[in-house]
This record gives C-alpha cells, sequence and structure tokens, in this order.
C-alpha cells in the first residue's frame, strides 16, 4: 500500500514537472513574440508553484519572469532577477545569471533615466521613487540614495526624506568623487572636466593645460543639516539641535557641522547660542572674513554697537573689498544720529543748541561717509547710491552729488 502511495506521488510530481515544463515554453515563446500580456499570465498560474518548482525548470523560471515583466514593472523584473542570482550562485551554475545582468543593467539605466528626466521636469514626487529604486536595484550606486533624499525634501514629503538620509548615514555615505581639473588656455580658468579620459583628451588636444586631480568635499555635514531642517519643518527643533551637536561630537573640529548647527540657531532665533558658535569658529578659521561679519551682525542685534564696529572692521581687514561689511559698518557708525535728530528737534526754539547738534550731525556724516563710499565702490546697489547722494546734498559736496544723480535716476527707472 505504502509502495502505491509513492508510486502515486512520483506520478503527480512528474505531471506538475511535465506542465511546468510547457508552461514555460509557452512564456518563452510569448516573450519572443513580443506578447508580453500572454507571458505575464502564464507566469501568473506558475507562481503559486514557485516554492516547490522542479529545480531543474527554476532558474528558467525566475529568468523569464524578469524577461516578461520587463520594463512594465521593473520592481517585479528585479526581484526574479535577484531571485536568480541567489539561486544559481547555490546551485554553481550561471547559465541564466549570465543573460540576466546585461538585462538588469538595461533597467537600471531605464529607471535612473528616468529619474531624472522626472526631477529636470520638477515632478519631484516621481522622481524621488525612481531614484529610490534606481539605488534598490544597483545598491553599490549611492548617489541616486542621495538624490532621492534630496527630492523627497523638495517635494515637501520629510518622512520620506528623513528615512533616506537616515539611511545615508547608516552606510556612511560621504559623496566625495574624484574630480579631474586642467585650465583652458582660452579663459585661464581651471575647469572640471569631468573624467579623466576627457580631461586627458583636451589637455593632449591643446586645448587645455595644468592637468590637477581634486576630492570633492564630503556630503556628511550637509547629510546632518538637511535632518536638522527637516525636524523644524516638521516642528521638531529639539531633535534637529541634538542630531547637529551629535554629529560634532564625533568632530568638534570640523566648521562645516559648526556652521550647520549655528545656522539651525538662527532659525531657531537663539542668536545667544549662535554667538556662542561665530565665537567658536573664529578660533577654528581665525581668517574667515564671514564669520567675524556674523559676529558683527549678532552684535549690532544686541545693541552692542561698538563690538559690531570692531568685528565689521577685522572682516575689513581681511576682506578689504567685502561690501556688506563696508555697508553694515556704516549703520552702526551711524547709530548714534537717532539721539542727535532727537536733541534736534527738542532745541527748535534754541539756536546755539541747535546749531551746534546740526555740527555734531555733520562731523557723523563724514565719518561715516568713507564707509559707505567703500559699499557704493565694491558693491553697488540703489541703496548705497541713495544713501549717498543724500549724505553728498547734505554735506554739500555738490560735485560729487550731480555726478551721481543721474545714475541714481537711470536705476531708478530699471526697477
Amino acid at each position: 500500500m505504502k509502495n502505491q502511495i509513492l508510486a502515486l506521488t512520483v506520478g503527480l510530481l512528474s505531471i506538475a514537472s511535465f506542465a511546468q515544463k510547457n508552461e514555460l515554453k509557452a512564456v518563452e515563446k510569448a516573450i519572443k513574440k513580443g506578447l508580453f500580456k500572454e507571458a505575464k499570465a502564464t507566469i501568473t498560474t506558475l507562481e503559486a508553484t514557485e516554492d516547490s518548482m522542479d529545480p531543474k525548470y527554476k532558474a528558467k523560471y525566475f529568468y523569464l519572469k524578469g524577461s516578461a515583466y520587463g520594463k512594465s514593472n521593473v520592481e517585479k523584473a528585479a526581484d526574479a532577477y535577484d531571485k536568480l542570482f541567489e539561486y544559481e550562485k547555490t546551485s554553481g551554475k550561471l547559465k541564466y545569471t549570465k543573460l540576466a545582468k546585461p538585462q538588469l543593467n538595461e533597467l537600471i539605466q531605464f529607471v535612473s533615466q528616468k529619474a531624472i528626466a522626472q526631477y529636470g521636469e520638477k515632478n519631484y514626487k516621481q522622481a524621488t521613487n525612481n531614484f529610490y529604486l534606481t539605488y534598490k536595484l544597483s545598491p553599490t550606486d549611492t548617489t541616486f540614495l542621495y538624490n532621492a533624499a534630496i527630492s523627497a525634501s523638495i517635494a515637501k514629503d520629510y518622512d520620506a526624506s528623513l528615512k533616506y538620509y537616515k539611511e545615508l548615514q547608516e552606510i556612511k555615505y560621504t559623496g566625495i568623487t574624484t574630480q579631474y581639473f586642467a585650465v583652458n588656455k582660452a579663459t585661464s580658468k581651471e575647469e572640471d572636466l569631468g573624467t579623466k579620459t576627457n580631461r586627458d583628451a583636451m589637455v593632449k588636444f591643446g586645448k587645455y593645460i595644468k592637468p590637477t586631480v581634486k576630492s570633492s568635499k564630503s556630503k556628511q555635514a550637509d547629510i546632518i543639516k538637511n535632518i536638522g531642517y527637516i525636524y523644524v519643518s516638521q516642528g521638531k527643533p529639539e531633535l534637529a539641535v541634538a542630531a547637529l551637536e551629535e554629529a560634532r561630537k564625533t568632530d568638534p573640529k570640523n566648521l562645516n557641522l559648526l556652521l550647520n548647527q549655528a545656522d539651525m540657531y538662527i532659525k531657531l532665533k537663539r542668536m545667544d547660542k549662535f554667538e556662542e558658535l561665530m565665537v567658536e569658529a573664529v578660533k577654528l578659521d581665525p581668517t574667515n572674513a564671514n564669520l567675524f561679519f556674523n559676529l558683527g551682525v549678532v552684535n549690532a542685534g544686541e545693541n552692542k554697537t561698538e563690538e559690531a564696529i570692531g568685528y565689521y572692521k577685522k572682516a575689513i581687514e581681511l576682506n578689504p573689498e567685502y561690501a556688506d561689511a563696508y555697508m553694515n559698518l556704516h549703520v552702526a557708525l551711524m547709530s548714534e544720529e537717532k539721539a542727535i535728530i532727537d536733541e534736534m528737534n527738542e532745541n527748535l526754539s534754541n539756536f546755539k543748541k541747535y546749531t551746534e547738534l546740526e555740527g555734531k550731525q555733520k562731523a557723523l556724516y563724514r565719518k561715516a561717509l568713507p564707509s559707505l563710499e567703500n559699499a557704493d565702490r565694491f558693491g553697488r546697489s540703489i541703496e548705497s547710491v541713495r544713501a549717498l547722494l543724500n549724505l553728498y546734498d547734505i554735506l554739500e559736496m555738490t560735485e560729487k552729488a550731480d555726478a551721481l544723480r543721474p545714475i541714481y535716476k537711470e536705476m531708478r527707472t530699471k526697477e
């Protein structure tokens, strides 16, 4: 009786195996004819028997399944190919793996190009999905995970963006790339020529000289900064600060991380903490004019005028063409103006006192004038021209005022 049951079982297995063989042949023929709908319909009937499928047909099944779904369902196709690679790796026979690898690469190219196009069309939600899918299809291409995080953030899908940024942290993504530079003979400017092959060819043709190799900056600080911004957008500022503080513990002398943390405190309107970090930043980079400028802004906001003036002057010392520093220095120097004008208004009937105050006012204008002239010289704007023209008129500097008046008039017409 046992022998009869065994024979029956073997018979059933033989019938099932024969049916699988025929169905796979049908799928293969349908694919060759381009009848993918029919191929997928047959594959669907085989999916139920996937686990119990005859081992000698299993690799072919996964291969045909991937081929059938292809670009119409990339995720399902890729899953089939992954199972194929794993199965044949275990069996030691790579017959279908060799056929499937190029097809998977085509799918990766298809999805990545689709993602790039969608990003260019500002369809950020779909771009996010396809950037991430590209990464899942090709986990070594970690740049696509970074692109997915950025796209999701732009699409305001902060939950997805945060997930991808954290995944980048888990894999210790840096984004550092090798860059191939050379100096353009025509412009004398150094340019990034993309690849070594392209750079070397341009040098060989004589269009470029002085080839160099550089490494791009790590994106790890940007990732932490963006995580912080997402937390702020989600109304979780305390998590933003905690993320940056934790990052700085591992690299306390990283100026980018410090500045990102300082920027976060600006968003949280914690200017006391911002100033504290700026002081620390200056110690790390004492020749950075921007840091001294920021300290000037903070002190000016706290009505510490003398301190602000000192910081603006230091910024200018480090960068003699720093237009914004000159303008802010001018504003700080002019801070005494209101008190003088208020006192003048209180002494309208006191001719002697009024005249004395008027002289004091003009002395202040003459003191603040050079910084305004330099602000205009290195970064002309309608505001700087308007302010200069006003001072020239008050100080009766007629020649300079007359030269500036048509310039101001022309700038106003272009507003």
